[in-house]
């Protein structure tokens, strides 16, 4: 836990009673050393909860997404954002990446980015990002060294997405699928396994997010309680040739990293193997342990461990 319980409770109240003055009193900007690393598991934590900020320290998730849009009241926003900042403040180097989803730039957005700055976040992600335009803006209210993420959830966003990488820092997507399908008219019960909508739907923003070189995190997968279902989605994903999912409890957490682990030894392996033969000047051949070995094959261990 980042702070006691005594100290939690006093948090909580004042959230609560929207004391903004007890969290101004207490924080100062405070730089960080942003972490880069390639995600697998995101998992939601909100913002207005003190228990579930007290436990940044301890989550198994690569990335927490500390949430100040949706499940956050408007009356809450504000006392949220100041309690986002005193938790990254204080966040042991040993916290998952912190990434800040921000709400719509036109929304409050704008606000939020200029006051996290000084605080350094991992990554700031933006809602409702539409255009190529509203990601440049974005750039230039979030700054260096800080990441921008961005949700695709729009039928605008989904048109656009593509040409999204418009400077290293951005560096990944996430798939806001309900909203999509809200916003493209296609009804939410076609979100099911096996659904040729959905796949299309996966496939595209699969291959295209990675054509432009930007990291693809699947959706939410709202039916926490359903794990059995979860781990379905999850081992279908990864055959699709995903890396990543969103989360919202640290059960599917668990779940996520388990199937969506990376065998580091067996691409180490590969990697020595086929070296040692292109030494000989063979490119292609057959190892007792894992059968035919080419150089597609190698570059995909190659990427595994670049990971």
């Amino acid at each position: 836990m980042i702070f006691d319980r005594q100290q939690m409770r006093e948090i909580q109240e004042a959230i609560d009673n929207l004391d903004e003055e007890y969290f101004l009193a207490r924080l100062f900007p405070k730089p960080r050393v942003p972490k880069k690393a390639t995600i697998r598991s995101a998992l939601m934590v909100s913002a207005h909860k003190a228990k579930h900020l007290n436990k940044l320290d301890e989550l198994e998730c690569d990335a927490a997404i500390i949430n100040l849009e949706d499940g956050v009241a408007p009356r809450y926003k504000k006392v949220a954002l100041l309690a986002a900042a005193l938790f990254i403040q204080h966040a042991p180097p040993t916290a998952p990446m912190l990434v800040v989803r921000i709400n719509p730039l036109d929304a409050g957005g704008k606000k939020e980015i200029d006051f996290l700055n000084p605080y350094t976040p991992d990554a700031i992600r933006v809602p409702k990002v539409d255009t190529r335009a509203d990601v440049q803006e974005a750039l230039g209210l979030v700054k260096e060294p800080i990441d921008l993420h961005l949700s695709v959830e729009t039928k605008e966003a989904w048109r656009n997405f593509k040409d999204f990488k418009i400077n290293e820092r951005v560096t990944t997507l996430y798939l806001g699928i309900l909203d999509l399908l809200a916003d493209l008219a296609i009804p939410q019960s076609t979100l099911r396994l096996q659904n040729p909508t959905i796949d299309h739907i996966l496939a595209k923003f699969l291959i295209s997010s990675k054509a432009a070189r930007l990291h693809p995190v699947s959706f939410v997968y709202q039916k926490y309680q359903d794990l059995e279902e979860f781990e379905e989605w999850c081992r279908y994903e990864k055959a699709m040739g995903y890396e990543a999912k969103a989360c919202i409890t640290p059960d599917q957490v668990q779940i996520v990293n388990r199937i969506f682990s990376w065998d580091r030894q067996k691409a180490l392996y590969i990697k020595e193997r086929f070296e040692q033969m292109q030494k000989q000047g063979v490119s292609g051949f057959v190892d007792e342990k894992y059968g035919f070995i080419d150089e597609p094959i190698y570059k995909d261990a190659l990427n595994i461990l670049q990971k």
